[in-house]
């Protein structure tokens, strides 16, 4: 009954706005929906504390990384990914909290930086996938951070591969809003220290922007609250005088408590920052990166691959070390 009046006040205080606000606006905001954002039970972080609890590392990993809301990411690993999404979206309805999800399938995903390279066969292939992907939401609410790194990494490709990304990403959001109504979707727009503001606006523009929710910032990196709050600033004034309209955004702040030091994989001397929340300086504060998962085989994680949960590297990222 909650839920239903909360969805019921929701949708009641968004009709004003549906005449004015960009195609891409819901009937009803996810987090007036949930109450509180969602621990995934099976993050890296809680699978090794539960394998691990003799460690002398356990008890802070637990307590502080295992149990802050993370997003989970979904990909090739996932299996049937209209399955995979069903059942987390669904288990965090029925605890009535607000799921994050990453979308990491892209074609060419990674096609220049190498270190997460994969992703679906092809463009029509990801087509399904992202489309199932929307379809195993359905109407419960969530938020998903939308390929990330993919308007970032232009750097070796040419115009007819990136005019191919930018359709799968416009069709991509097209499929959420036609299939998951309640889910607010960021397209990723890099970081503070990758592309120029106006050089992100464009893309962003391009990509089908207006059809999402927002932009993310700092997935999977290290700059500071601040810097990404700027550059965001930035974006949107040049997405205001170029294009007419401006947007949310959300920062990752799962790994930049210390900044960035200009290194982007594994780099030590990092920390933990401000847990998962809403406003912060914008709409949300997210962990989607789950601290101590390595970025590949470089830095303090040399030996490892991306995504793999590091104990060392975890621990001493609490303590800033």
């Amino acid at each position: 009954m909650r839920r239903r009046l909360r969805a019921l006040m929701a949708a009641l205080f968004a009709l004003p706005l549906a005449l004015t606000v960009a195609p891409s606006a819901h009937a009803a905001d996810p987090t007036t929906l949930t109450n509180g954002f969602y621990v995934d039970p099976d993050s890296s972080a809680k699978r090794w504390v539960a394998a691990n609890p003799g460690d002398g590392r356990a008890s802070a990993i637990n307590a502080s990384i295992a149990n802050t809301p993370t997003a989970r990411w979904f990909g090739s690993w996932s299996g049937a990914i209209n399955t995979a999404t069903s059942a987390y979206t669904g288990a965090a309805d029925r605890a009535d909290k607000l799921p994050i999800l990453v979308a990491y399938n892209i074609y060419n995903r990674d096609y220049c930086g190498g270190h997460s390279a994969g992703g679906a066969s092809s463009p029509s292939a990801y087509a399904t996938w992202i489309s199932q992907f929307a379809g195993g939401i359905g109407n419960r609410p969530a938020v998903v951070i939308l390929e990330p790194d993919s308007l970032g990494d232009y750097g070796c490709m040419n115009q007819a591969q990136i005019d191919e990304r930018e359709s799968m990403l416009t069709n991509a959001l097209t499929q959420f809003s036609r299939q998951a109504p309640n889910t607010w979707v960021y397209m990723d727009a890099g970081n503070p220290g990758w592309a120029s503001a106006q050089v992100m606006a464009q893309r962003l523009h391009e990509a089908g922007l207006r059809q999402a929710r927002g932009f993310s910032l700092n997935v999977s990196n290290y700059f500071t609250t601040s810097e990404n709050i700027a550059y965001a600033n930035a974006v949107n004034r040049e997405l205001s005088a170029r294009y007419g309209y401006t947007k949310p955004f959300v920062v990752d702040t799962s790994r930049n408590g210390n900044g960035s030091n200009g290194q982007w994989c594994n780099p030590a001397g990092r920390r933990i920052g401000t847990p998962t929340q809403k406003g912060g300086g914008a709409e949300m504060l997210l962990w989607i990166k789950v601290p101590g998962e390595s970025d590949g085989n470089c830095g303090v994680g040399a030996g490892s691959s991306a995504g793999q949960f590091l104990p060392e590297v975890a621990y001493k990222m609490i303590y800033g070390y």
